[in-house]
């Protein structure tokens, strides 16, 4: 009893220590998106609505670099907890050359072509004109997001995550800021709506990165030298890209997938356009503390996987998979209590505030499929280098039910707003008999380390 309650408290102990950076870190960048609405909202929803479409490109962009991160992290917590500082930094150096090679491209299509990308999401001429401005400045910043990004994830792994978030707080102060003044025009400068929007989170990104590669060369921190960057153990690389694929794979269908959500929704007129806008910000901010538990749990999990400790590694995988529905049901209840208030605040029209209320109830219930696919997928089976699941879930889930369902009721058979809006929610609480299915195989119980 003596040693389980150690292993308790260390496991809680480490949990909380990790999660809350983690978790503050991910609520302080919706609290952009969150200031964008709310800002651009009380102007008109045209000015949020455009936004809310233009940012899916980043959305796709994040998805993908997540996958770099997210490899970087998976085999940087266990390298990490055997002490091999040299294929460490072999496996950040990988991951810096990809999410150079991601963002560049991101950045080239939203500065180039904007109204073309923009034509995806709304056929909307205001919309896309609107979008297309804010773009052309915003994808200075995505040219730089990967690489700062990066640079965060090995503080994460390498026991500074506390820094981390210090990070985030200060980026995400100068980003509302500036939101304020560009947006509105305070302190002598012109208002530019939209674009001041952009503009603000540019600012913002730069300051970022400044700050995260002056803290990651201090002597505590671990980076990789210039040649770790060109040349790597191949059979790192083989590793790297070997558990990075499944990944890749899967954030992409995830994330293509949920921006074909927005896409259909930006197709049924401005009033579906601006509430979707509304709940989905709403949704990512209570996503948080699943967001950061997913996170520690998988540097806990996988530093237990990566000494060799597989007994204690699969304990706290089935206490974090517990833990997830008692998340779930909480955002539940959270959204349900907030939806009056939320409601209240924004300028919409009346069609748009009846819409926006709904949503928000849907999404709700939606929140409990969220918040346990999150914690178990990327968190716990991701530990273990157990990445394919994932996109085979979204496969089925999202492919073949979801997206078809939604865009048929859109398109095909003109269903009413909210039913669509259903549809597109479907995915989620759909496969939770699966995922425990999966769970209970435990293929995700590896050690991943040479």
């Amino acid at each position: 009893m003596g040693i389980r309650l150690f292993e308790d408290r260390t496991f809680y102990n480490k949990l909380v220590k990790l999660t809350l950076p983690i978790a503050i870190q991910s609520l302080l960048l919706s609290l952009v998106a969150v200031a964008d609405s709310a800002m651009l909202g009380r102007l008109n929803q045209d000015q949020m609505g455009a936004v809310s479409l233009a940012t899916q490109i980043q959305f796709i962009q994040n998805m993908i670099l997540s996958c770099v991160t997210s490899t970087v992290m998976i085999l940087g917590a266990q390298y990490f907890s055997k002490k091999d500082v040299k294929r460490l930094k072999d496996v950040f150096g990988i991951g810096i050359g990809y999410v150079v090679i991601i963002s560049a491209v991101t950045a080239v299509g939203c500065i180039v072509i904007p109204e073309k990308l923009m034509a995806f999401f709304t056929n909307d001429p205001l919309l896309n004109s609107i979008g297309s401005g804010y773009l052309r400045i915003a994808g200075w910043s995505y040219l730089i997001t990967g690489l700062s990004q990066c640079l965060i994830t090995m503080m994460k792994v390498t026991d500074h995550v506390s820094m981390s978030a210090t990070i985030s707080v200060v980026t995400v102060v100068v980003n509302v800021i500036l939101n304020g003044i560009f947006i509105f025009g305070l302190f002598g400068f012109e208002p530019m709506y939209a674009k001041g929007a952009a503009l603000a989170t540019l600012i913002a990104r730069i300051i970022e990165l400044l700050i995260a590669f002056s803290i990651s060369f201090q002597k505590t921190y671990i980076v990789p030298e210039g040649k770790d960057l060109i040349r790597h153990e191949r059979i790192i690389h083989k590793d790297f890209v070997k558990c990075m694929l499944p990944l890749l794979g899967g954030g992409l269908l995830w994330g293509v997938g949920f921006t074909s959500y927005t896409a259909i929704m930006g197709h049924l007129g401005s009033d579906a356009t601006a509430a979707n806008a509304v709940a989905a910000v709403v949704r990512d901010v209570l996503c948080c503390v699943c967001n950061g538990i997913c996170s520690a749990g998988g540097i806990i999990v996988g530093n237990e996987l990566g000494v060799g400790n597989l007994e204690l590694g699969k304990k706290y995988g089935i206490r974090l998979k517990n833990m997830s529905f008692v998340i779930g049901f909480g955002a539940t209840v959270l959204m349900l209590m907030l939806t009056p208030f939320i409601a209240g605040y924004m300028k919409l029209t009346e069609t748009a505030h009846s819409y926006l209320i709904w949503m928000l109830v849907i999404t709700s219930f939606y929140m409990i499929g969220r918040c346990v696919n999150t914690i178990v997928i990327n968190g716990v089976f991701a530990a273990g280098g157990d990445t394919l699941f994932d996109m085979y879930s979204l496969v089925v889930s999202m492919w073949c039910i979801a997206i078809p369902l939604a865009a048929l009721g859109a398109f095909v058979f003109h269903w009413p707003v909210l039913i669509v809006f259903c549809c597109t929610c479907l995915d989620e609480c759909g496969k939770i008999p699966w995922v425990m299915y999966h769970f209970g195989k435990y293929k995700w119980v590896k050690d991943l380390t040479r």
